[in-house]
């Protein structure tokens, strides 16, 4: 089998007669030259993502003020960061909303304000002791006024991601991104074949201690990031590095509408051609990377696949889903992953960037089990009401009044020949028509565009959806959009009012 060492490739980079490519020419070349003559050709294989990765912090030192102060509570740009690590050591989460911008304004953007050269505005609290005697502190600082500015990805650069749809019929707003209703789009992430670990998904080279490129400077993998799961095909990396060695270039802040901030990360490892088993893998192709559409439309950890798809189908732009064309949009820029595996390999050729051999190995075998829960966790269905009456549209108004007068209900859903809803009446509805002396079909004053919630949707959102939309009531329907019961404010009232009384 043809071989070279890491160290052999090293002194390449620092003679400057390195062979890189990127993830993308190598399926080509290995075609053409076979693994043998890819080994002997080709050095370094460079890989490149740039995704919206929530889970990023920031670890900052301020330096001692004087008098000195022992933060308790801090704002950056008025966004709260956390201030129980050390007296002037600080934590910024990427996700933290501004407190006066809200979702608009976050912690990435403080991020992407420090690394632009801006400057952000500390404001702290302090716990008043004998060496910490200052309560309060007002200051301007820009990134090279912290003493230190270490970020760090608890979980990053996705082996691969799930990409999600909608099967409801409302728009939903979700950290990928706004679908659209009755599998209205696709939306997915990743950079595919240039991704990172699908170059090298056995970890032969990506280890602890391996140096990468990190949103324009050079970083390290610390572990195997949170939720790493590679037995599944969802491995992650828990990385870090410098901010300011960073470029904005490759490191932005983001708001996702009715979610929040989020940072955009710019992540590439470069892959040495140690082997023919690594040549291989780093041939890797868009199509032989696979992944699930999920359906969000499901308010739950286990949402059920739509289908399984690979990446040369999401990006063509549209996916089959039951015999219809769907769009599929991407979350993440391929664009800038190729600049970032593309810069990655001229700071190789440069002699910039060595590669390093991992001090301790990827685990094979991970774990993202559910949290344990030891509380009351109420559904849907758990709380509605299953008497529920409903109507054809075909009905007059006096008829439908006579059926609330008659009934316990205020509300009647409007349902089609085959059961399914179609619309709604309320109480107050038919009080104007009968006020108005009209006497037509309902279908002339229902609702139609009804919000509604199914029966395995948690309470809590669908309470949420009560107050956010002011409507007292909620028709649950099943998964073929047929009314099974019906959840209303007064529900709620009563549920609230026993857990008062009992504690």
């Amino acid at each position: 089998m043809q071989e070279k060492s890491l160290s052999e490739i090293n002194e390449r980079i620092r003679d400057g007669s390195v062979r890189v490519v990127t993830a993308e020419e190598m399926p080509e070349l290995v075609d053409e030259l076979g693994t043998q003559g890819a080994v002997r050709e080709v050095d370094v294989v460079t890989t490149g993502t740039f995704g919206a990765m929530c889970s990023s912090g920031l670890f900052l030192n301020t330096g001692h003020s004087d008098p000195p102060i022992k933060i308790s509570k801090a704002w950056l740009n008025n966004v709260e960061a956390y201030g129980g690590v050390a007296a002037v050591d600080l934590f910024l989460g990427a996700t933290q909303p501004s407190e006066d911008r809200g979702d608009e304004y976050g912690g990435a953007h403080v991020m992407e304000d420090l690394v632009s050269g801006r400057d952000v505005e500390l404001r702290a609290q302090g716990v008043v002791t004998d060496c910490y005697p200052r309560s309060e502190l007002e200051t301007t600082l820009r990134l090279d006024d912290f003493n230190q500015a270490i970020m760090v990805n608890p979980r990053n650069a996705y082996q691969r991601y799930a990409a999600a749809a909608n099967s409801t019929e409302r728009t939903l707003h979700t950290y990928m991104g706004t679908l659209l209703p009755r599998y209205g789009n696709v939306s997915y992430s990743g950079a595919g074949a240039l991704s990172p670990i699908p170059n090298d998904p056995d970890f032969e080279y990506i280890g602890v201690g391996t140096r990468i490129f990190l949103c324009g400077g050079q970083g390290q993998i610390i572990g195997p990031g949170t939720q790493h799961l590679p037995q599944n095909g969802f491995a992650t990396l828990m990385v870090k590095g410098d901010l300011k060695e960073m470029s904005s270039e490759f490191l932005r802040g983001a708001t996702f509408q009715d979610y929040g901030p989020s940072l955009y990360v710019g992540l590439g490892v470069p892959i040495p051609v140690l082997n023919e088993r690594i040549a291989e893998k780093t041939a890797v192709r868009d199509r032989e990377i696979v992944t699930e559409i999920v359906d969000y439309g499901v308010p739950r950890r286990a949402r059920p696949t739509v289908r399984r798809v690979n990446y040369e189908e999401l990006y063509s732009g549209v996916v089959d889903i039951d015999g219809a064309e769907v769009k599929t949009s991407a979350l993440s820029s391929r664009h800038v992953a190729r600049k970032v595996a593309s810069a990655l390999g001229d700071s190789i050729r440069r002699g910039e960037f060595l590669l390093s051999e991992a001090v301790e190995p990827l685990s094979g075998v991970g774990r993202n089990n559910p949290v344990r829960q030891t509380k009351e966790f109420l559904l849907v269905g758990d709380v509605m009401s299953s008497e529920v009456v409903t109507v054809r549209e075909e009905i007059n108004i006096k008829e439908a009044a006579r059926m609330i007068v008659g009934g316990t209900f205020d509300h009647l859903p409007v349902v089609s020949a085959d059961e399914k809803l179609i619309g709604m009446v309320t109480a107050w509805d038919i009080s104007k028509a009968v006020a108005s002396d009209k006497t037509s079909h309902i279908s002339e004053m229902m609702t139609r565009k009804v919000f509604i919630a199914s029966p395995d949707e948690p309470l809590e959102l669908a309470a949420r959806k009560l107050h956010h939309h002011k409507i007292s009531a909620l028709p649950v329907v099943d998964k073929d959009h047929r009314v099974i019961g019906m959840l209303t404010s007064d529900h709620l009232s009563r549920l609230y009012g026993r857990r008062r009384r009992s504690k």
